[in-house]
C-alpha cells in the first residue's frame, strides 16, 4: 500500500495580476484611444468596434475553456486518486478477512487438538485410578 505522504494533492494559486478583468480593461483602453485618434466615420467606427467586440468575446471564450480544461484535467486526477486509493482499502479489507479466516482455523484446530489432550488426560487419570484399586482389591485374596 501507498504512504499517504505520497497522496497526489492539488495546489490552487489566485494570480493576482494579468487575468481576465486585465484584458478587459486594456482592450477598453485601446477602444477609447482608437475612437479618439482615428479619422474614420462614424459607420467605420461602429463597425470597427463590433470587430474588436467579437475579438475580445473570442478571447474571452478561449480563456474560459482552456479553464474549463485545466479544471476537467485536475478532477479527472483527483478521481484517479480516489479510485486508487479505494481499491487500496477495497484490497487491505480482503487481505485482513483472509487472515481473519485462517487465524479462525488455525484456532479451532488448536482447540480440538487441546480438547483431545485434555480427554486423553482425563481418560488416562481414569484408567490410573481404576488400576489403582484394582491393585487394591487384588492382594487381599
Amino acid at each position: 500500500m501507498r504512504d499517504h505522504d505520497e497522496a497526489p494533492y492539488i495546489v490552487i494559486e489566485r494570480d493576482s495580476g494579468g487575468g481576465v478583468g486585465s484584458f478587459v480593461l486594456g482592450a477598453l483602453v485601446g477602444a477609447g484611444l482608437a475612437l479618439l485618434f482615428a479619422p474614420k466615420s462614424g459607420a467605420e467606427t461602429q463597425e470597427d468596434l463590433k470587430e474588436q467586440a467579437r475579438k475580445l468575446r473570442t478571447a474571452a471564450e478561449e480563456r474560459v475553456r482552456e479553464a474549463q480544461r485545466q479544471l476537467e484535467d485536475r478532477l479527472e486526477d483527483v478521481r484517479d486518486g480516489v479510485q486508487t486509493r479505494f481499491d487500496d482499502v477495497k484490497e487491505a479489507v480482503s487481505a485482513g478477512r483472509s487472515a481473519a479466516t485462517d487465524a479462525r482455523g488455525d484456532l479451532e484446530k488448536k482447540l480440538e487438538r487441546s480438547k483431545a489432550a485434555y480427554r486423553a488426560g482425563m481418560q488416562a487419570a481414569r484408567e490410573a485410578i481404576a488400576a489403582e484399586g484394582a491393585e487394591e482389591e487384588g492382594p487381599a485374596d
